[in-house]
């Protein structure tokens, strides 16, 4: 049975934590994301036959939900910081549907023909669509990261990644107190935390500690725990990437989080 036709509640629940992921680092706010996901789930139930308008039916959610954005003009979130103001100021510099491209491809894994059917394009056109977002992003802006990571290969892997970039890496922190005092030691502009860390404690903990001490920090979560934080209650991190990690996604996330991402405290 294809798997499109299938039941369509079904299909959205098994897909919804990824649209509301996806939405949210769209739109640089998570009620603006879960709002426009509530809309593509809106039209599905009026009209369930969109979801077999694809090759597969998270394809045809997501499509569905880019033409529900689409037609309200691609809007952004209403900034909820003065990062995220100077953050939307510079996404409207940047190339037309780049960063859709971008995250669609490096952060929920589609290919350039899934890419395509949700946006409406040709594969090539995806393709180059994301070449340029990896070119603009990367050399938009350059900052310091504070690594919060107890498994030593997977710091040193990110601290490469980051580094090849061009950011520069304050520190690796193996538990919360580690974290907190390398951040006052010197204040990141980003960080990328672990959720379970060396000595039991909360990399969710330890990131709400540095947020305490330091307003207007963008934040990334790299975890093999993502149904943690993808709760549906409020709030969520803006990037969230679930372990095992690609190159692409590290990348990606980093390169957005940079200038557009919500720093709100997270619930442990």
């Amino acid at each position: 049975m294809n798997e499109a036709l299938a039941d369509p509640a079904s299909i959205v629940a098994a897909n919804l934590p990824f649209l509301r992921r996806y939405a949210r680092a769209l739109t640089g706010s998570q009620d603006s994301g879960d709002r426009y996901a509530a809309a593509t789930l809106e039209a599905i139930l009026e009209d369930p036959s969109v979801l077999r308008s694809a090759p597969n039916a998270k394809i045809a959610l997501f499509r569905a939900f880019h033409l529900v954005w689409s037609s309200a003009g691609a809007p952004l979130g209403t900034p909820d910081s003065e990062l995220s103001r100077r953050a939307q100021d510079h996404m409207a510099t940047l190339t037309p549907n780049t960063r859709e491209a971008l995250l669609l491809h490096a952060i929920e894994g589609f290919s350039y023909p899934d890419i395509g059917h949700i946006m409406q394009t040709n594969p090539a056109q995806a393709e180059g669509l994301v070449q340029i977002a990896k070119t603009e992003m990367a050399n938009s802006v350059a900052g310091s990261v504070l690594i919060i990571e107890d498994e030593a290969i997977i710091a040193m892997d990110i601290q490469m990644i980051v580094a090849e970039i061009g950011h520069r890496v304050t520190g690796i922190a193996r538990t919360r107190s580690a974290a907190v005092e390398l951040a006052a030691r010197d204040r990141p502009d980003l960080i990328l935390a672990d959720i379970q860390l060396a000595d039991q404690s909360s990399g969710i903990d330890a990131v709400n500690d540095i947020l305490r001490q330091f307003d207007e920090i963008p934040v990334i979560f790299i975890t093999a725990f993502p149904e943690r934080l993808l709760t549906g209650k409020k709030p969520e991190p803006a990037f969230l990437i679930a372990k095992p990690y690609s190159e692409a996604q590290v990348r990606s996330a980093v390169s957005q989080a940079m200038f557009f991402a919500s720093t709100e405290p997270l619930m442990s």
